[in-house]
């Protein structure tokens, strides 16, 4: 039997869970509009409205039309663009509107973490962004961007467009605030000049009042209209019981136009419309500068989105939006244009520039079957694509949303600085109180003056910047270095490595083998051998397995094949057992005793015959030869750990000069080295492999190789995703600098309010000199934070 909607009468929709208690009774409502309206009646104490009603209400239109708007995030071809899905749960990247300091950021976490079915919700004050990760099966997202809106935020999808015509707006709105409160300014100060010099001698009682209502005047835009940012900001954290960062000021501006104002009305008393009127005109200024720095640092990897195309050009030349591509469809890229979508290329022979993803401007040869990555570059020539992936999972927004979790990530020390800066607020109220009681004793006529300095002065402002400005600049010069950061304890750990472990293939060497010599043993010709060998490296996923895949022949049928990682491969060929790997896989039993293995050599046996030995060559990288000097000289302790034969690990140890060598190690065997390491130090590991992904994922730190396994790079804290070694070396010099100028930060704004509260305690701190101050160290910290963007690479 159908219910009925307990607010407005109409038929509940199967599937949907909207209820609220009303009444001491959990009641059905049909949609989210019903509930919000339901909701916010039972929440201003009007529950009696549904004792007394005589009759439904009407539908609920969803209070207000905005909140409308969001229930098309729930739509699945909406979503396709922006959510990533996984088993139960979606993960979104929000945009975010309002959000002013550290207490907003918590204020959102706290809420959101409470609400049934959000797995994970983490806040990017610098950005402006949200990672929110949800049980799709419990709630849908209308229902969370709702319950956002209600705290006072306003929040969407993120798109670097609309938020930069978002931005935009803002800033624009800001100037005109400025400019109210800049011209309200300079009038009242000159009225106040006269009010206070009495440059035109003694001015009768009326004149005096005279100037005070044309003060009045002048002021009232700038406290309704200028200054309404502060009243907003203040007004969401007092309503959800927290206390922000715009509280102290926005009572210290509230209680000067109060207190003047009476004092205008029944002359009597001081007036302090211009020091409202500086008020807002120095916090406005402030922030206006602040949101514009913070804007710069956070518009690096919001940028990378907008290399992406909104049309493609489909197989028979006619146009369509990027957002309707699906996987598998075939589009044309025409020469100079930016890949619309992640794909593999089907016909052609191009050269992509990849700078963008890697930081190296010399452009990349992909022929066919090769994967090309949405934003990359067009070369002179045309070629037809097959998408492999939607925009929400494309490579740019992987990196766009890796980067956003990297930045939310703090220091244990930051972590500290929010609590405090959040406790901080509640203080500084208690001491301006008993600041003012004081004063009141003993110098009345100063009390509210020192009062106001007190409130404003203090405001811990820079202490809730410190960490996230710092990051998130130093994240967007890691994307510039074509480093791709997937966990957010990277900068710390890598100011603490004192161990480096890297492997050989891939990540020493280029990786790009050739075949530069065979010998043959049996009956089976060089071209047999190859295509047998070939046809089992097929079902390997390293760089020597690459080497034979132009050896490949259809005709050759193995079945049973194993991959042995560390080993090699097995399999069965012509009911006889064939292998290929290392002397002491493939030989074992050709030989009595245990083999003798060769340099740069992969063995082939099929049944109880050795048919041949590959050589191969691997050049190692020109840039490894300082990478391992540069970390030895820092102190470091450098292990070549791979599982490759002694005589070829030897053999490049010694051209690039690592002491200890650890070779033909399996998985296992390198996980448990790593393991035996980790008490003596903190370990980072190098390494591109399959057999790599065990120990990448037990280091402290590790780091794939771009060019490398799939399974390796999703087991790494970093990708290297232009395999240049030198690169390591300048993120360990950026992590080493960005974790002194987070200490620097942190040392600028509690010095700061440390020397500043007890001056302003004491009556020594002018109120127009505490604003002044509190935007200035605001706008220190975040201008120290930017130095970072200015790291060059090399």
């Amino acid at each position: 039997m159908c219910q009925s909607c307990y607010h407005c009468g109409e038929e509940v929709p199967v599937n949907t869970d909207f209820k609220v208690e009303i009444l001491g009774q959990v009641r059905e409502l049909c949609c989210p509009g019903c509930e919000t309206v339901a909701q916010t009646i039972i929440e201003s104490g009007l529950v009696s409205y549904y004792q007394y009603r005589t009759a439904p209400a009407e539908k609920a239109n969803l209070v207000p039309e905005q909140l409308q708007a969001l229930i098309h995030y729930d739509n699945q071809e909406v979503q396709n663009e922006f959510v990533r899905k996984s088993d139960q749960q979606s993960e979104v990247t929000l945009s975010l509107d309002g959000i002013s300091c550290a207490a907003c950021a918590w204020l959102i976490e706290k809420q959101l973490s409470h609400t049934a079915g959000v797995v994970q919700i983490r806040v990017n004050t610098t950005t402006n962004r949200a990672l929110l990760i949800w049980n799709h099966t419990q709630t849908q997202l209308s229902t969370l961007l709702s319950a956002i809106h209600k705290l006072g935020y306003k929040a969407a999808p993120f798109e670097a467009d609309q938020q930069e015509a978002a931005y935009h707006q803002m800033m624009k709105q800001y100037l005109y605030r400025l400019g109210i409160a800049g011209l309200a300014t300079m009038q009242v100060m000159m009225l106040a000049v006269v009010l206070y010099l009495e440059v035109f001698g003694d001015l009768d009682p009326e004149f005096k009042n005279y100037f005070r209502w044309v003060s009045l005047i002048f002021a009232t835009p700038v406290m309704l209209y200028s200054a309404l940012p502060f009243y907003m900001n203040a007004w969401r954290s007092i309503r959800s019981k927290t206390l922000g960062m715009d509280v102290p000021v926005s009572i210290a501006m509230i209680f000067a136009y109060v207190a003047s104002l009476i004092a205008t009305v029944t002359e009597q008393g001081e007036v302090f419309f211009e020091s409202i009127s500086m008020f807002a005109f120095f916090l406005l200024v402030g922030r206006f500068l602040e949101m514009r720095a913070r804007r710069k640092a956070a518009a690096a990897s919001g940028n990378l989105l907008k290399l992406i195309p909104a049309m493609a050009t489909t197989i028979e030349g006619e146009q369509t939006p990027v957002k309707s591509l699906q996987v598998g469809d075939k589009i044309r890229v025409l020469p100079g244009e930016h890949v619309p979508a992640d794909g593999v290329i089907t016909q052609g022979r191009v050269h992509i520039d990849e700078s963008m993803l890697t930081g190296e401007s010399v452009p990349v040869v992909k022929v066919i079957g090769d994967s090309v990555y949405a934003g990359t570059l067009n070369g002179e020539e045309a070629f037809v694509l097959e998408v492999s992936s939607s925009k929400a999972d494309s490579m740019i927004s992987n990196i766009v949303r890796l980067q956003d979790e990297a930045q939310l990530s703090k220091p244990k020390i930051a972590e500290i600085a929010d609590v405090v800066a959040r406790y901080f607020v509640g203080i500084l109220l208690i001491i301006a109180a008993g600041t003012w009681f004081y004063w009141q004793k003993h110098q009345p006529d100063d009390a509210f003056w020192i009062m106001l300095a007190v409130l404003v002065a203090t405001c811990p402002c820079a202490l809730s910047l410190a960490t996230p400005t710092a990051l998130t600049c130093a994240t967007s010069r890691m994307g510039n270095l074509g480093i791709l950061l997937r966990k957010g304890h990277v900068f710390e750990t890598l100011c603490k490595v004192n161990h480096l472990i890297i492997d050989k293939t891939g990540t020493l060497t280029h990786g790009d083998i050739e075949i530069n010599d065979i010998r043959l043993f049996g009956q089976y010709s060089k071209q047999t051998a190859l295509a047998l060998a070939a046809a089992l490296e097929a079902h390997a996923n390293h760089p020597l397995a690459r080497a034979f895949r132009p050896y490949l022949d259809s005709t050759i049928d193995i079945e049973a094949i194993e991959n042995i990682i560390g080993s090699g491969v097995q399999g069965v060929y012509q009911n006889k057992a064939i292998k290929i790997g290392n002397a002491e896989f493939a030989l074992s039993t050709h030989t009595d005793g245990k083999p003798n293995p060769e340099p740069n050599a992969i063995y082939l046996t099929l049944g109880d015959e050795h048919i041949a030995t590959f050589y191969y060559q691997d050049p190692i990288r020109q840039e490894a030869v300082n990478f391992v000097e540069q970390f030895r000289s820092s102190g470091i302790k450098v292990t070549l750990l791979t599982g490759d034969s002694r005589q070829n690990a030897k053999l490049v140890a010694d051209k690039i000069g690592i002491d200890t060598v650890i070779s033909e190690a399996k998985p296992q065997d390198k996980l448990a080295y790593l393991q035996s390491c980790r008490e003596d130090g903190v370990t980072m590991m190098i390494g591109d492999g399959v057999n790599d992904a065990p120990t990448l994922a037990g280091a402290h730190l590790s780091i794939a190789m771009g060019g490398g396994t799939d399974v390796a790079k999703a087991s790494a804290d970093m990708v290297l995703l232009g395999d240049r070694l030198d690169r390591i070396l300048q993120a360990r010099e950026l992590a080493l600098k960005t974790r002194r100028i987070i200490a620097e930060n942190l040392a600028w704004s509690l010095g700061y309010n440390l020397l500043i509260l007890p001056l302003a305690v004491s009556g020594l701190v002018a109120p127009y000199f505490a604003v002044v101050g509190m935007s200035a160290s605001s706008i220190i910290v975040v201008s120290n934070s930017l130095r970072l963007l200015k790291e060059q690479g090399k």
